[in-house]
């Protein structure tokens, strides 16, 4: 991520997840997690899954979903 794509309108950004970074598509100040739903700034986003394509709010969340996934939930 660039200055540049950290500026722009402050409603939900749209990203592509990259490995260790991310490409943001429409600009926006948060994207909502995938598990809580909660508003994620973009300056405190940390945790994603590049082949799921989808932000986690925290470790916990991400290993949320990891669980969910593998008991088929």
């Amino acid at each position: 991520m660039n200055k540049l794509e950290r500026t722009g309108r402050e409603g939900e950004a749209q990203l592509r997840y990259l490995d260790g970074d991310y490409q943001v598509i429409v600009p926006g100040s948060f994207v909502y997690c995938t598990v809580t739903g909660a508003k994620i700034p973009l300056s405190q986003l940390r945790y994603w899954s590049v082949d799921r394509q989808e932000p986690y709010v925290d470790a916990k969340a991400s290993l949320e979903r990891e669980k969910a996934l593998a008991s088929g939930t």
